[in-house]
């Protein structure tokens, strides 16, 4: 009931409440940046935890994208010739070897000259990959010579290539230097950096009898249906299963959420820094909302002189507080997706649902609560003393 009539003296006293955010416009203002900044370190968080976490929609053609990998870990090779058993198995439409280049280009000191390359089979990488889209003799050319290469749309306007353009890429895990030329340029991969080149390149460079040689990384595989993946998926895993080289075969997006992993549990690092982050606007929020009240404790007395009840006054302060921490959620929620439009842009294409990152409803409305619980939550103890004070005491309040 209290509650009650406090919300409607906050509504009846809303121009009171105005004028009392404007009473200390420097003090308010410097509340209302730094609970927007940490607003928006807490929505861009949480944006990077669903998309790391949850990952990003897929599209009806990653669904049906599945990476085979050694099930010991993710740095064991897999026999090469698993590409032909794996092609063999009911529900499976194509299969490319998908072999990790690291190695240099140009400067190796220049973190622009990072980029993604992989060598795959150039007869089946656009099976596996239909969205990618490229001229019909760019594709042949691509299949047919030996040393070609081809790269999506946004890497070669990064360099400025064009097809014919000459390109080194010089190993490091792999002791060989790569003289590949651009067959082609492929569209449908508008926020990735990525080269592909012939995998049959990259072992005729190895030096002979090298134990690399006949291995890969990863095995890309495309299902024919969505419908029956886990069986397809159990059915791959399940040809080598007694063998020295066991297998494990994932989407796409939990295949890379798995790699990330080895930089630790991200989940627990970034929900302790969410908390931090709560945990900052709280004592925020907190120290400023009672300065605020201590300050105004003779005016609480005035205000209840001129007939002012408790739940008036209590109403007026903590919708003070609640008008602040609102703004300051709005103005974090926009600079947070600022934020995230830039982390898609400069963040690394391979990361799973990288691309899809930003301040999504949820997100919004979850930042929102958060900062006016917390703004409430500060107010409410300050805001109940100060209204049951009593009209001499508030009077002889020195501050």
């Amino acid at each position: 009931m209290r509650a009650q009539r406090s919300s409607e003296d906050m509504v009846r006293n809303l121009p009171l409440v105005l004028k009392s955010c404007l009473r200390n416009r420097r003090r308010s203002a410097l509340t209302i940046a730094s609970l927007a900044a940490s607003v928006c370190l807490l929505g861009v968080l949480m944006a990077i935890y669903q998309v790391l976490i949850f990952g990003g929609d897929s599209t009806p053609s990653q669904a049906l994208r599945f990476i085979t990998h050694h099930k010991v870990s993710l740095a064991q090779p897999l026999p090469i010739a698993y590409v032909r058993q794996i092609q063999e198995a009911p529900g499976v439409e194509t299969v490319t070897v998908w072999q990790w280049f690291g190695g240099s280009y140009r400067d190796s000191r220049d973190s622009r000259n990072f980029f993604a390359r992989f060598a795959v089979d150039p007869s089946q990488m656009f099976r596996v990959w239909p969205e990618y889209v490229i001229p019909e003799d760019q594709k042949i050319a691509f299949e047919r010579q030996r040393t070609a290469c081809v790269a999506s749309r946004k890497l070669a306007n990064k360099f400025g290539w064009k097809p014919g353009e000459r390109i080194t890429l010089v190993g490091d895990s792999f002791p060989v230097t790569l003289e590949l030329t651009l067959a082609g340029i492929f569209d449908g991969a508008e926020t990735s950096e990525v080269l592909y080149f012939n995998h049959d390149y990259l072992r005729e460079s190895l030096p002979a009898g090298s134990a690399r040689h006949d291995m890969v990384s990863q095995l890309m595989v495309r299902l024919k249906g969505r419908d029956d993946a886990p069986q397809v998926v159990e059915r791959i895993d399940a040809l080598f299963e007694n063998s020295p080289d066991p297998t494990t075969t994932e989407s796409e997006s939990l295949f890379l959420l798995n790699f990330i992993s080895f930089l630790g549990n991200i989940k627990l690092f970034i929900a302790a820094i969410c908390g931090a982050v709560t945990f900052t606007i709280l004592l925020v929020s907190g120290n400023t909302l009672s300065m605020s009240v201590r300050e105004r404790v003779r005016e609480v007395g005035i205000l209840k002189t001129l007939g002012f009840t408790p739940s008036a006054i209590l109403g007026m302060i903590v919708g003070e507080s609640a008008l602040i921490s609102l703004t300051a959620a709005v103005i974090g929620c926009v600079l947070a997706g600022l934020l995230c439009s830039v982390i898609r842009n400069i963040a690394p294409s391979f990361i799973p649902g990288i691309r899809s990152l930003g301040v999504t409803p949820f997100i919004a409305g979850l930042s929102l609560a958060t900062a006016l619980l917390i703004g409430l939550a500060s107010a409410f103890l300050p805001a109940m003393s100060a209204s049951r004070m009593s009209i001499v005491s508030s009077l002889r309040h020195n501050g």
